[in-house]
């Protein structure tokens, strides 16, 4: 007997085999019927709970492929840099200020999400300017790309970077042109500081941050994450593990090991698909980068560590942005491939931002999932549009075409760098607009079925779970979430406005706006 009752309701159930429904069972934390509005109140045992719907719309719980838990967590108790927070570098300056004043002389400020191409000076703030507003503070400024980072002189000292550090593996020291001291700016190297240098959040600070986490992923409906950082350990795995079994996130969580660390999961006999329906280890992420003619990490290392993950169970996902990187992630695939099939492993590349016609052609036989970000071109796309070089642009954050080409794309976030409402991935997916109303490679869009799929089915694939969530099927996972409107039916342009009426996780309504 049914435990909840979904009736008078739009359901599109992403189920090929019955795609549309107006009533839906739950038992337990599985759905048990789908389908008319009488066979379904039929099922009700005592004391079901009965929603009704009211010809709202009901969809699988979104699944957002890539995102960045503990950085979301640091921003959303950090300092707000973002555009719709400061437009200079002065105001920057004057937010550290006002942080510095109550925060106690020696421990860290933390300001989050600037972005050069919105400031008034087209520019990153240096250490000195920070160093004028809060000269008794060690102070990290992370730009909302993640890829770079701010420190000022306090906090350059802490992480033991002067004129005489030699720059990591794939990073770089920005320097002065006249003296050669650093000047502050980081690339590649914010995910080091913060776990090297920073102290790590208090018991009380991670409680803070995970329960507003939690408020923001159930309020968008997202019922499923992925932890997508290449610095996760044991440790974080652990801390993960303890947020969702306290219920204190109450998301699914998939993490990836990061590539230093894999070998410490195998271990503690874990490999991708170990755990359970709560928290599950995902693929090996690799960042894959290439600076100064140089990749890192080199193109033979990185065969040897695909081969010996492939070899000891682990699916693989390379960041990999920039066409030569793709192309090296391909070679390396085609590798592992050669000595051991990969095609029945769905190894992921992320972003895969610059998808060019050539590397397209060779994509499908790896039968390789590209996880995409539809909110960048929504968020991102207007600078873009500015600074990328124009024969680029057409191979920027494709969807149509490696769709058409039988790829499996999945749709993500990769939150904090954009926020991360699945709503407004589907419409940039369906409109391929800026938030200014600019047409990004509008030839890319796709209809809104294919965008919806990218946040439910296809996610779910890309971590091997589409036996058990991603379409509202009977015997899968109760996640679903009611909506003011249907994305498939209003004007395209009216996607990113429907609102997240009620989040449903494993037959309990964990959140209702």
């Amino acid at each position: 007997m049914a435990d909840v009752i979904l009736k008078n309701a739009n359901i599109i159930t992403m189920d090929a085999g019955k795609p549309r429904a107006e009533a839906a069972a739950i038992s337990g934390d599985k759905i048990s019927i789908v389908g008319e509005k009488t066979d379904v109140e039929a099922a009700a045992g005592v004391g079901a709970r009965i929603i009704d719907c009211g010809g709202r719309t009901v969809v699988p719980g979104f699944n957002d492929a890539h995102l960045h838990l503990f950085s979301l967590m640091k921003k959303l108790i950090g300092v707000d840099l973002s555009p719709a927070a400061v437009s200079s570098v002065e105001d920057i300056k004057q937010v550290i200020r006002r942080k510095a004043e109550n925060t106690p002389r020696g421990d860290w400020i933390s300001g989050t999400d600037f972005n050069e191409f919105y400031l008034k000076e087209k520019r990153f703030p240096t250490r000195w300017e920070i160093d004028e507003v809060a000269p008794d503070h060690p102070v990290v400024l992370s730009h909302r790309s993640l890829h770079a980072c701010v420190l000022n002189s306090p906090a350059l000292k802490l992480a033991g970077i002067d004129m005489e550090t030699e720059e990591p593996p794939g990073a770089t020291i920005e320097r002065d042109l006249v003296t050669g001291e650093p000047n502050g700016i980081l690339y590649e190297m914010l995910n080091d500081i913060r776990g090297r240098v920073v102290p790590p959040m208090t018991d009380a600070g991670l409680d803070e941050a995970a329960s507003l986490v939690n408020t923001l992923f159930l309020s968008s409906g997202i019922t499923t994450f992925q932890e997508a950082t290449f610095r996760n350990d044991p440790t974080r795995w652990q801390t993960v593990r303890q947020l969702t079994g306290a219920g204190k996130l109450k998301s699914r969580a998939i993490m990836m090991p990061g590539y230093g660390s894999w070998r410490d999961f195998q271990e503690m006999g874990l490999v991708s698909g170990s755990g359970d329906n709560r928290l599950k280890v995902g693929p090996v992420k690799v960042m894959v980068t290439h600076t100064y003619d140089k990749f890192n990490p080199p193109p033979d290392e990185l065969k040897r560590l695909a081969l010996d993950c492939h070899q000891a169970g682990f699916q693989l996902t390379f960041h990999a942005e920039e066409a030569d990187v793709i192309e090296t992630v391909i070679e390396t695939l085609e590798y592992v491939n050669g000595i051991q099939t990969v095609v029945e492993s769905r190894h992921r590349i992320e972003h895969c931002a610059e998808c060019t016609p050539r590397l397209l052609q060779r994509l499908p036989g790896l039968s390789v999932v590209i996880v995409n970000q539809p909110p960048f071109i929504y968020y991102s796309g207007e600078r873009y549009l500015a600074t990328v070089e124009s024969d680029t642009i057409p191979w920027l954050y494709r969807i149509r075409s490696p769709l058409e080409s039988g790829l499996v794309v999945a749709g993500s976030s990769d939150t904090p760098v954009v926020p991360c409402n699945p709503l407004v991935g589907i419409y940039a997916a369906v409109t391929r607009k800026t938030a200014s109303g600019q047409d990004f490679q509008p030839g890319e869009a796709v209809s809104p079925h294919q965008a919806l799929r990218m946040y439910t089915v296809n996610a779910t694939y890309a971590s091997f779970e589409e036996d058990i969530k991603g379409s509202i099927t009977p015997g899968k996972l109760a996640d679903m979430v009611v909506l003011s409107d249907d994305p498939t039916r209003v004007p395209p342009e009216q996607i990113k406005d429907i609102r997240v009426e009620m989040t449903i996780i494993g037959g309990e309504v964990v959140w209702e706006g």
